[in-house]
């Protein structure tokens, strides 16, 4: 299958079998011309500096451009499908640019903490390098599902986009810090506006804490709201796409239409019966005889409005008619029938049309060539059933069959790989469950906009029933894109607990230090999908639109809200690990009046009122930087050991008498 669209000559696929061909690449292009200035300005604006911007699409172009030169190379030794490149372009333009703005934001980070430029691209590899490293594995896993597909044009699109993304991730390790490296302070050149960084209890940390004061509250509306976008994937139905997903601007459609109206018996659905027998001639007195029995029962299914054979060619013909023509010698025959002969039967095999005025995706049509296969016996032949009905019956046979096992696939190896990043049987749990959760609301949302055509209008379409390919290829795209985020943000949540030893504060500064990135990340993405909307074959506009509103639900109420109240829920189960030994290792401590690294919230603070005290006893260690009542605790310990030390003002070797703390 090297198409999406595929053709027949007898049903209304066939309309235009190469005219979607052009139609697909020109609305790709205007994707991809679309996608990337919206790119470009989404990382002017989180940046502000023109070098930082430029630099991170820089590199995402790079990624593409290599990647479709593999993927083209790859198409010498197998087949690709038609815009299998173009798809797997804009993934990996989204997934190198957010690479990129991950890396670039922290080496600007570590910068304007005051590391040196040696150090802070030490940092941003140990930290940011990790988690893309990690991040393009999880999205690489969600889109190698599609290998399960082999046969198809999915498994090409998924090895097709799995290559851009290990080429983004590849760029971003290894060119990146290298170009890093050489701009040095350069990074920051061509400053369009002030830098705008918030404080520490910024925006994203209000949101945080706000959730995390109530995070049943917050949970349940969240959930419910997702479960209620979902619920309309229950109503899923599906079909193979045919010349109605074109515009009727398009000439095969506007040819389809004109035949609908003029012949309309041509137009209507065609189930092709083909009668396979063991020998030579077919067309033998008992054969026949099985056809005429095998059309008269076809033509009393429901549904059936007749029946297109060589025993249907005069009504007035009995069966020993019927069995009388076909013992008459064939050059006996006037032209026209042996023209019509040799259309209709070959050597071997024999055609019957079954024609029904329910269309080719209905369940009427499905019900009637369930009914041929369930008996397949044609005299000492057997019989065979294809046409678009029994088409749209086999891919989706062909794609649930594989569905399972990829799916299951997926899920297992992306745990595995979350545990061996974070060191948690719970978080890598939940966040497969809220991953599903938000490819569910956006499969939901897709059957009501597309299915239904409550956006009809408003996106130039028209309603009809999914692409059977379409669940499956965005759910394998979506899974490794929504783990991105995950990845990124879990990540950041483990650094601040190894340093804080504070589940709840490491959320809120964890969410704090990514959310920003998650956003924009988030709006590179949608920006990217969203120009799929502009397309004017309906299963690319759907799967554009699917992508970019999966992406947008991820960003927004699964990582800022549902991700925040969980781990409020679980404390600090979500660092539970069922191994004899911790893999979370326990926060660093340091000792009281050591300096402390520049840039750490509340150093300060520390540096201020933790001096180092004469007493003659080693100084208590504390955990990272204190809060308010943190430093009231280290006052009254102060002033508990103040007395215990006390004694007469002169006495030989005494300490200075001191007043409290």
């Amino acid at each position: 299958m090297g198409s999406l669209i595929v053709g027949r000559e007898d049903s209304p696929r066939s309309g235009g079998r190469n005219e979607p061909l052009p139609v697909l690449e020109h609305d790709l292009l205007l994707a991809e011309l679309i996608s990337l200035p919206l790119a470009l300005a989404v990382l002017l604006f989180v940046f502000r500096t023109i070098a930082a911007a430029a630099l991170s699409v820089g590199v995402g172009i790079l990624a593409v451009i290599t990647g479709i030169a593999a993927a083209t190379a790859l198409s010498r030794v197998t087949d690709i499908a038609v815009y299998a490149v173009n798809v797997a372009s804009l993934i990996g333009l989204g997934v190198a640019i957010d690479y990129s703005l991950f890396m670039v934001s922290r080496y600007r980070d570590e910068l304007a903490a005051g590391a040196s430029f040696e150090a802070a691209l030490v940092r941003t590899m140990e930290t940011a390098g990790k988690a893309v490293a990690f991040s393009g594995l999880a999205v690489g896993i969600g889109l190698g599902g599609l290998l399960f597909f082999h046969g198809s044009f999915l498994a090409t699109m998924g090895g097709a986009a799995a290559i851009v993304v290990g080429l983004a991730v590849a760029y971003a390790l290894t060119f990146l810090p290298a170009l890093l490296a050489v701009l040095g302070p350069r990074i920051n050149w061509g400053r369009i506006a002030a830098a705008r960084r918030g404080s520490f209890d910024g925006f994203w940390h209000r949101i945080a804490g706000w959730v995390m004061r109530r995070p049943v509250a917050v949970l349940l509306p969240t959930l419910t709201v997702l479960l209620a976008l979902g619920m309309p994937f229950v109503r899923l139905t599906m079909a193979a796409a045919d010349v109605r997903t074109l515009p009727r601007t398009v000439g095969a459609r506007d040819t389809f239409e004109a035949l609908r109206q003029a012949f309309p018996d041509q137009t209507r659905t065609r189930i092709v019966a083909v009668a396979e027998f063991p020998s030579t001639p077919a067309l033998t007195a008992e054969r026949i005889g099985a056809l005429y029995d095998l059309s008269r029962r076809i033509q009393r299914l429901p549904g059936v409005v007749g029946v297109d054979s060589i025993v249907d060619v005069d009504p007035s013909m009995t069966r020993e008619d019927y069995q009388d023509l076909a013992e008459t010698p064939a050059a006996s025959l006037p032209p026209a029938a042996r023209r019509m002969l040799s259309m209709i039967a070959g050597s071997d095999i024999v055609l019957l049309s079954v024609l029904t005025d329910a269309p080719a995706a209905s369940d009427e049509a499905r019900a009637i060539v369930r009914t041929l296969r369930s008996d397949r016996r044609v005299a000492d032949g057997t019989l065979l059933v294809t046409g678009a009905p029994a088409h749209d019956l086999d891919i989706t046979e062909f794609i649930l069959g594989r569905a399972v096992p990829a799916v299951g696939s997926i899920v297992l190896m992306t745990y595995v790989v979350l545990f061996l990043l974070l060191g948690s049987v719970l978080l890598p749990f939940k966040a497969v469950i809220m991953n599903l959760l938000s490819i569910t609301a956006s499969f939901g949302a897709l059957v009501w906009i597309f299915q239904e055509g409550h956006l009809a209008s408003l996106l130039h379409f028209e309603p009809g029933p999914l692409d059977p390919t379409l669940p499956v290829l965005l759910f394998c795209a979506v899974f490794g894109l929504s783990m991105d985020y995950e990845v990124l943000m879990l990540a950041r949540m483990k650094e601040e607990y190894l340093r804080t030893g504070d589940t709840t504060r490491a959320v809120a500064e964890g969410l704090e230090r990514s959310g920003r990135l998650i956003t924009s990340a988030a709006a590179i993405m949608v920006t990217a999908f969203i120009a799929f909307a502009l397309a004017r074959v309906v299963v690319v506009k759907a799967m554009g639109v699917g992508l970019a509103l999966a992406v947008a639900l991820d960003a927004t109420l699964v990582r800022v809200l549902i991700v925040p109240a969980t781990m409020r829920l679980f404390g600090d189960l979500n660092w539970w690990s069922p191994f004899g030994r911790r893999r979370i290792p326990p926060p660093r401590r340091r000792p009281i009046g050591s300096p402390m690294p520049a840039g750490l919230p509340g150093a300060h603070l520390l540096s201020r009122a933790v001096p180092p005290r004469h007493t003659g006893r080693a100084a208590a260690p504390v955990i990272g930087p204190l809060n308010r009542s943190g430093r009231r605790r280290l006052r009254r310990r102060r002033r508990r050991r103040s007395r215990r030390t006390r004694t007469p003002a002169g006495r030989p070797g005494s300490p200075p008498r001191r007043g409290r703390g």
